[in-house]
């Protein structure tokens, strides 16, 4: 009787019990408003400087890859083809940047200053959000490694999240996600 009881309160307080959800929520959806959020720019053309992106690109179509490490060759090759995709779309005044999400960012401005000369890359400033959850109103996951966030007039159009161990980041979404910034010019 002792044992029953407890077991109905446990379920009871508990709550219903639901399966785990394998799918990684990137956070704001299509249509929801891009909020101001401010980073260090580290190889940008605001080298040096801590300011809003956001309100800098203004209604441009933007692609922001955030990221909570820069080990990863797929990033790198997920960079090179974007840096080309913006340099494509030069005169839709189409923008991206990398910004690294940290609480330790003192470190990471080396690991980004060798991440743009080793790869290249030169449309894309890499930058620094120094916490590691990212701009709160963002609601970026914390499960996910790399957040794909593509916005124009101040609306997301595309937001894909990618874990280190679910719903990893590979070579093969990269094609798909280069092609889901033609979302930006419709």
């Amino acid at each position: 009787m002792k044992a029953t009881v407890i077991l109905c309160l446990t379920v009871l307080f508990a709550g219903p019990v639901r399966a785990a959800d394998d799918e990684l929520k990137p956070g704001l959806k299509p249509g929801d408003y891009v909020d101001v959020f401010y980073v260090h720019d580290i190889t940008g053309p605001a080298k040096g400087d801590t300011l809003c992106y956001r309100c800098k690109y203004g209604g441009r179509p933007v692609v922001t890859v955030f990221v909570r490490d820069i080990k990863d060759e797929i990033l790198t090759e997920l960079l090179k083809g974007l840096d080309k995709t913006v340099a494509q779309n030069a005169d839709l005044q189409m923008r991206a940047l990398l910004v690294l999400l940290t609480d330790d960012p003192d470190p990471a401005e080396k690991k980004l200053r060798k991440l743009a000369e080793d790869s290249r890359i030169k449309n894309i400033p890499l930058t620094i959000h120094a916490d590691a959850a990212g701009p709160p109103a963002y609601r970026i996951s914390e499960d996910a490694q790399l957040t794909v966030m593509m916005w124009v007039g101040g609306r997301v159009k595309v937001n894909r999240a990618f874990g280190k161990e679910k719903q990893k980041l590979e070579k093969k979404h990269i094609k798909g996600l280069l092609k889901e910034t033609d979302k930006l010019f419709e």
